[in-house]
């Protein structure tokens, strides 16, 4: 599988995250924000970015296809 090919996976599996989720996935990960900075963002407390990062974390350690993508770079 290419880039091009990986970055559709990923941003399929994070489309499937809930609105919340898939933004602190992003501002956190994407974005390179602190825990403080994502909660500013989203206008929440730095607990519910961390709830909510775990969540989505836990979330996408399960689809699928991103099992598959880890398999295929060495990642489990």
């Amino acid at each position: 599988m290419g880039v091009v090919e990986n970055r559709m996976v990923i941003t399929k599996a994070l489309a499937e995250l809930p609105p919340r989720q898939r933004a602190c996935v992003v501002l956190r990960y994407f974005d390179e924000l602190s825990v403080d900075e994502t909660a500013i963002a989203l206008d929440c407390r730095p607990g519910t970015v961390k709830s909510q990062t775990l969540r989505a974390l836990e979330k996408l350690r399960a689809h699928p296809s991103l099992a598959e993508l880890s398999d295929l770079v060495g990642m489990k």
